[in-house]
């Protein structure tokens, strides 16, 4: 898919991408902040005075998106929207891009000059060829508040990608006055969803001559904070999405009342791209032949597509959405995500397994698909193999990724299958939390003065071992170093001996890590005593202090298992005075139980599992979160007294 055009949609209606008008020196004052409303500069680092967007639709292939954006930034943390950041491509050109900025009492600073604006390849450091560029306008000042205004034209030909409007779409950001404003004509009519508008703020429909308009307007919206443990901020605040009903990308028509629709449209991109030269076809029955399995030969094909090539982006006009054909990937050894997909695809096909291209929304931390809003909302491809037994996803884009294995990246989410017969919406697998596991085990050495030395061995596996592999395969080995001190977060340890070990074989990918530890002063000495926290390496923080009372639903992403058996050989002579009690927590958030025991052989043995569900609940449901938090922080710290008896 095409990245830059999905970040592109999303900021079009967010203030990202800016828009200006211009000042003439000597006129009356523009914006002054004393005008601002209290609860408007109340926990903001800038205020959106006024944002107007005008969508207007010229035919199936053509919209012009006018923005008019005045910002008062109010300090450092919002200089962005000092700036206007407008990118464009092949089929979003600019018209024009003028600005102002204002001092705090509204008098003009200056307007905008030629040196203010420079104009960047948008270079993604991923992507071989790509026209993704990018024009920079820059009013920032050193003194705050200042106002800036900006307004631009962006004249588009891919009319699939029709604006999300959401002027509020970063935390500490309000609103004073924002429009919408959506003209068409009534052969095009627009489709649209609301989500969380403010009272008074539904669409208000009209008649321009034959056109339709239809408008929105939002005003006085104070700042938000997204809450920890929040959906995505995109989840919070007042949106409208806007969707054609017919478009047109780059003489590719089609129509959008469906995702039956969309997904034939996608299908038909790929018709006649899918042709492999008749030696890659027969090496790949070759490397089949005699395996009856249909997944064993979908993994061997898999095996072979990440041997053999490698994820380079091209993003070119339509190949933003298109894939170029299966034989050039076999030639080149390279492609992005739709090309390597369409590519697998292929040699299944030519190994007699049926499998199908996905679009689907990736990254941890997107918002959830509008099931109910047909329309592109996707940045990523992936392949589906249904088999009989079950259904196997394929991320075609890493030579390192476990078959079957999607993980965060792109489990447990909607996806848009492209058959023959349409667009069909899915959901990809889910992990439990028997699958996100960390299982840890140590052997820890304290000495009279209280320093430590301790071997652990972590096995992780399933979306616990996400970042771990990206750090393997990306990483040189010093980085590799860094990340594990990090997440160690221990004074003063020093990691003497490392390694990780990777196993992607199974039913969920498992890394294994090995360390060596030196932990001067573990246990701190007073007197005769030793005072040490059992809990070596996995340690819950207490929540953040709420203020107020919580507004948004409480959200946990990741479901996992924890479990910690930590054995610590105390010196000689040393005895346990005081052991942590036991602690058992049962609720609807997750289970908790940790346990300090002295065994016969005179070791002590701690043990620890904390095992937590994905799911949302209600704001109200949050102080019981927090409770179950508290007492894990408070048991994750208990210590362990020994003392030696007097001679």
């Amino acid at each position: 898919m095409n990245y830059f055009s999905s970040l592109l949609r999303g900021a079009l209606g967010a203030g990202l991408l800016l828009g200006a008008a211009g000042a003439r020196a000597g006129a009356d004052p523009h914006w002054p902040v004393a005008a601002i409303p209290a609860a408007l500069r109340e926990n903001a680092h800038a205020v959106i005075r006024q944002q107007d967007d005008i969508i207007t639709v010229k035919g199936a292939g053509r919209l012009v998106h006018t923005i008019h954006l005045v910002a008062t930034v109010l300090d450092e943390q919002g200089e962005r929207y000092g700036a206007a950041v407008v990118g464009y491509d092949k089929l979003h050109q600019i018209s024009y891009l003028r600005g102002s900025v204002y001092d705090a009492d509204g008098r003009l600073i200056r307007s905008l000059r030629a040196a203010d604006t420079k104009d960047y390849s948008a270079h993604d450091g991923f992507s071989l060829f790509t026209d993704n560029r990018v024009r920079v306008s820059d009013l920032r000042q050193a003194r705050y508040p200042y106002t800036a205004e900006f307004e631009y034209e962006l004249v588009s030909t891919n009319t699939l990608a029709f604006p999300a409007w959401s002027p509020q779409e970063d935390e500490h950001v309000s609103v004073e006055h924002a429009t919408l404003r959506v003209v068409t004509p009534p052969e095009l009519p627009l489709r649209y969803r609301e989500e969380r508008l403010p009272a008074g703020s539904a669409v208000a429909q009209s008649q321009q001559g034959a056109l339709r308009v239809y408008t929105w307007q939002f005003q006085l919206l104070p700042a938000v904070e997204r809450e920890p443990y929040s959906p995505p901020l995109a989840e919070l605040v007042p949106t409208v999405y806007t969707a054609p009903t017919a478009f047109e990308v780059q003489g590719y028509p089609g129509a959008l009342t469906s995702w039956q629709q969309l997904g034939q449209w996608g299908f038909q991109l790929t018709q006649d791209r899918m042709t492999l030269t008749p030696e890659t076809e027969a090496r790949v029955k070759e490397l089949v032949k005699g395996v009856d399995d249909p997944r064993a030969r979908a993994r061997k094909v898999y095996e072979l597509l990440q041997s053999s090539t490698r994820y380079v982006s091209v993003q070119l006009g339509i190949g933003g959405y298109q894939p170029f054909p299966a034989s050039t990937v076999a030639s080149t050894g390279y492609g992005d995500c739709k090309a390597l997909s369409n590519y697998c695809l292929a040699l299944l096909k030519a190994a007699g397994v049926e499998s199908y291209a996905a679009w689907i929304s990736a990254g941890r931390q997107k918002a959830a698909v509008r099931t109910s809003f047909p329309n592109d909302q996707f940045n990523h491809v992936i392949l589906c193999v249904p088999l009989q037994a079950d259904t196997v996803w394929l991320e075609c884009t890493s030579q390192t990724e476990a078959f079957g294995y999607l993980g965060s990246f792109t489990g447990n989410r909607h996806a848009l299958l492209l058959t023959p017969q349409g667009g069909k919406l899915v959901r990809t697998p889910a992990n439990a939390a028997l699958d996100n596991r960390q299982y840890r085990r140590a052997e820890v050495q304290i000495d009279e003065q209280g320093h430590g030395r301790a071997t652990v061995r972590t096995t992780s596996t399933g979306e616990q071992q996400d970042e771990l592999a990206q750090i393997m395969h990306q990483l040189p080995a010093d980085e590799q170093r860094k990340q594990a001190y990090q997440r160690l977060a221990l004074p003063a340890v020093t990691i003497e001996q490392s390694s990780w070990q990777q196993n992607h074989r199974g039913a969920q990918p498992v890394v294994t890590e090995r360390l060596t530890l030196a932990l001067p002063s573990y246990a701190s000495r007073t007197g005769r005593r030793l005072f040490l926290t059992p809990n070596l390496l996995n340690r819950l923080p207490p929540p953040a202090p709420r203020v107020g009372a919580r507004q948004a639903p409480l959200q946990l992403a990741t479901p996992f298992v924890d479990a910690d058996t930590i054995r610590f050989r105390v010196p000689a002579g040393y005895k346990p005075e005081a052991v942590p009690a036991p602690v058992q927590l049962r609720t609807a958030f997750g289970s908790y139980e940790a346990q300090t025991q002295v065994l016969p052989d005179g070791t002590v043995q701690y043990t620890r599992r904390l095992q937590m569900p994905a799911g949302r609940f209600e704001a109200k449901e949050y102080e019981a979160y927090e409770d179950f938090r508290q007492r894990i922080s408070k048991a994750d710290r208990a210590q362990l007294v020994l003392v030696h008896p007097e001679s």
